[in-house]
This record gives structure tokens, sequence and C-alpha cells, in this order.
């Protein structure tokens, strides 16, 4: 049986950024065979000079990846990819401007070759708040918010201190669950998205790359050696104190089963380990701690 595939869905309101992550992703996948499904080629521009043919509803992209539309058939168009060969190595579901990124996550969990590792929103520094407080589209801004597993707080260059700060202390006052990144033009470690490399190719302590400033962010990797709780060490690493945004390997539990975690925000799991090595690879804001006791 082939491996299921990593699967990250990319919600947020119109104007917030989701089109830029998309292609920045591209263009720095490094031979990672990315899917991106997406409502209409006409709703995400791809960046022309990464189209290298387009058959149907999919553009074959650079280095193996591949956009295709998502039409009125989601679990369909999921299968087409599915049945690519060689498989994608990761799959990016792109929900519409006005769509609920839970709804789509539960949709595509259905399907056995998928792992859907979490929900990433965007939000438009400049302009969230206002589409929040809409009376027209203030409920679906708000329900994309609360449906994350990590939140991007885009286009931070277009406020001022002040600004900023006022935004900040908005969001705080809807008591997100998510952790909150700010970022601009989508300056982001890639492991946020592509998910920790395995431990065999981790540096601890070694800044991930990316393109955002290297003292933001630090990643590490936890060789425990022995059983552990899983469950007490998953409600740990998903604890807003540890700092922890994205984890994933393989450690041994109490029962000395071999696992797979995975954590997305305060999203965590137990999954098929695979043939993955032994260890986890953490990713967190710096100064994070990795909560071992």
């Amino acid at each position: 049986m082939n491996p299921a595939v990593p699967t990250l869905v990319i919600g947020g309101y119109l104007g917030a950024g989701k089109t830029t992550l998309v292609n920045h992703l591209l263009r720095t996948a490094k031979g990672r065979r990315i899917a991106v499904l997406v409502n209409d080629f006409g709703e995400i521009a791809i960046d022309a000079d990464l189209i290298i043919g387009a058959e149907g509803g999919v553009i074959s992209l650079a280095g193996g990846c591949v956009c295709c539309t998502i039409g009125e058939d989601l679990i369909g168009a999921i299968e087409t990819l599915l049945a690519r060969k060689p498989a994608p190595d990761l799959l990016l579901i792109e929900t519409s401007g006005v769509g609920l990124p839970a709804a789509v996550a539960q949709t595509a969990g259905l399907l056995a070759g998928l792992a859907i590792e979490g929900t990433v929103v965007l939000m438009d520094a400049e302009t969230v708040q206002g589409a929040a407080d809409d009376r027209y589209v203030g409920d679906t801004v708000r329900r994309q918010l609360a449906q994350a597993d990590l939140l991007f707080l885009n286009k931070t260059d277009l406020l001022t201190g002040s600004a900023l700060l006022e935004c900040r202390a908005w969001l705080q006052t809807l008591n997100l669950s998510a952790p909150i990144i700010d970022t601009d033009h989508n300056r982001l470690p890639a492991a946020l998205i592509f998910s920790p490399l395995p431990p065999g190719d981790a540096t601890h302590h070694h800044a991930p790359e990316n393109h955002a400033p290297e003292t933001l962010f630090e990643t590490g990797v936890f060789n425990p050696g022995g059983p552990l709780d899983l469950d007490m060490l998953g409600t740990r690493l998903s604890a807003a104190a540890s700092g922890i945004l994205r984890a994933k390997g393989v450690l041994t539990d109490l029962s000395g089963e071999r696992r797979g975690v995975q954590l997305a925000g305060r999203r965590w799991r137990i999954t098929d380990p695979g043939r993955a090595p032994d260890g986890l690879v953490w990713i967190a804001r710096k100064g994070g701690r990795f909560p071992t006791a």
C-alpha cells in the first residue's frame, strides 16, 4: 500500500494572500512534487515561468508539480491526483475566499489515500478586522479564523507599528486557539507548510530554510531513547506555552510500538509511522521549549 499523501488546506478571505503563498511554495519546493487543488484557474495566478504545459483541468508545473481544478467534485479531483505516477509528495487544497476550510478538510479526510496535516488560514493585516466586522461576510471570516490550526497574519508591512499592535490586540479578543504568526509577502519558514525534514536530515537548533529572519524561529530533533506516554507528550506539545508550531516524526509508545506523531499548531495526532526514521523534528518560535518532562 502506498503511504498516505500529506495534505494541507489553505484558507483565508479574499485578498489575504493565498495566491502569493502558493506561488512561493511552488518556487521553494526543491524537488518536492507538490499538487495544488484550486476551485478555478481564474482564482489563482500561477507564475507563468512555472508552467510547462496544460491539458484539460491539469496544469503541469516545473519540478513535477501540478495544479488541478476542483470543479464540482472535490473527491474526484483528489482521486485523479492520487492516480498520477509518481504520486505527489504534498497536496495543497486552496479554498475559495468565502469557503470554510473545515468543510473541505472533512471531505478530503474521507479518502484513505490522504493524511490531513492541518489547516492554514491567512489574514490580511490591513483589512481583516473590517472584514470580520462586516454585516454580510463577517460571520464567514470569523469562522475561517476559528477553523485554523495555524494563522498567518500577512501583509504586516502595510501597517504602522501602532496599527499592527491594535490589530494584534483585536485578534486577542477573538480567543482563537491557533498560533498567530506575523509575515509579510509570505516570508516564512518552508517547514511550517512542508513539515520539518526527517530526523536524519535535520540539525538540532539549525534555523530552517526560509526567507524570514532567522532569529524568529528555530528547529530541533527530539530522540528520547525509549518509550513515552505519547498522549501526554501530544498535550504538552500542543500547549501554547511550548511555542512549538510544527512537529513530525516517529516515537515509541509505552506498549513498545512505533507511532507517527504529527503536530500543526494546536492540533496533534498519532499516525502510521511508515518507514520514517525514529525521532521527532520540531519547529518553534525562537525561545520555544520542547516539553521533555
